[in-house]
């Protein structure tokens, strides 16, 4: 079968691997989509920890092709998406309900094989179960809806709120539509992109900013701003330096900034503790998605979330190390992985 593979920094490409067998609890998906993620370019440049050599891919959905010894909850020809981030269950964290703070998780897609191939192998426990109707691609976005409604736990949005959004990537755009639902008065994107602040207004932002036209803390802080003295809740989800030093800056006294997007490890922001202690300003981390899978595939088969306008492309798995090795295009959102498309 075709894989991409991972075998050390920026060295990603399609290799021909032998077909996994399903061991004892596990089954066998043949992959029908996996969506490209930030992460997987930080894998590649070695700026997140990844093993190698490994199959990349953790945002994916298919259909079991065979299970194995043991597996009694699921069946063959059923339609799966996968939880990747494996607990070990019996650790402090583990056992305290923070499964994402496992002292040895591991990850499908990351510590061991995943979605950018035509088949994969994982614990039938990892898996949920997706209903026939659904598409490929709206069940490969499982998994960052999942990251994403961790987020919004954590943000703890109320009715009313003023919310701002920086990055207008998938995750960006996924926050703006659940910030929404979540009752928030007000919802601001901020990204350099045209096409991505013309997206986000479709999909229910009530603001979208060019960051590259003014100082958005002054703009929008302003007493005509979106959120004159601040926002309650900044949702940082670009993952670079500047845009994590403007959350502090365009939050409210007593308000609070959740970090999502992910740096490089190892890169630091100067930060001001005298500026967050007199303003009690709440920073909070927001690491991927403990429980929140099964919430994720149930509000994706409600309806209530616009995806389609979020997949920029369909590719075929031999064009995923190009796509993956380049910077995203303009005004691009979320490349879907097809395997057998073309």
């Amino acid at each position: 079968m075709q894989a991409v593979r991972l075998t050390e920094n920026g060295h990603f490409g399609l290799a021909e691997v032998a077909r996994p067998e399903p061991g004892p609890g596990e089954i066998l998906v043949r992959v029908e989509a996996c969506g490209i993620c930030g992460s997987d370019r930080h894998m590649v440049r070695g700026e997140y920890p990844t093993s190698r050599p490994v199959t990349l891919g953790h945002e994916f959905a298919g259909r079991i092709e065979q299970v194995g010894a043991g597996v009694t909850r699921l069946a063959a020809g059923d339609r799966v998406t996968g939880d990747p981030n494996i607990a070990c269950g019996t650790c402090p964290a583990c056992r305290a309900g923070r499964v994402n703070l496992c002292e040895t998780l591991s990850a499908i897609g990351v510590n061991q094989d995943g979605g950018f191939a035509d088949y994969l192998v994982m614990p039938e426990i990892q898996a949920y179960k997706l209903p026939e109707g659904m598409k490929a691609e709206h069940g490969a976005f499982c998994e960052p809806l999942a990251c994403c409604l961790h987020g919004l736990d954590v943000a703890r949005i109320a009715p009313g709120m003023r919310v701002a959004v920086l990055g207008g990537g998938v995750i960006g755009l996924l926050m703006v539509q659940l910030a929404r639902l979540a009752g928030a008065a007000d919802v601001t994107l901020v990204t350099r992109q045209a096409a991505r602040r013309s997206l986000a207004l479709a999909v229910g932002a009530t603001t979208a900013f060019d960051p590259g036209a003014a100082d958005p803390v002054a703009a929008l802080t302003a007493p005509e701003g979106a959120a004159p003295g601040g926002f309650d809740v900044v949702l940082e989800c670009a993952g670079v330096a500047a845009t994590f030093t403007q959350s502090l800056a365009l939050v409210r006294r007593g308000g609070t900034v959740v970090v999502f997007g992910v740096m490089p490890a190892g890169e630091t922001v100067p930060v001001t503790p005298f500026d967050l202690l007199v303003r009690e300003v709440r920073l909070e981390g927001a690491y991927l998605n403990p429980m929140t899978h099964g919430r994720a595939v149930a509000m994706i088969a409600s309806g209530v979330l616009a995806l389609d306008p979020l997949i920029s492309r369909r590719i075929p798995l031999k064009d995923v190390a190009e796509t993956v090795l380049a910077p995203p295009a303009p005004g691009e959102i979320k490349v879907v992985a097809v395997p057998g498309l073309g």
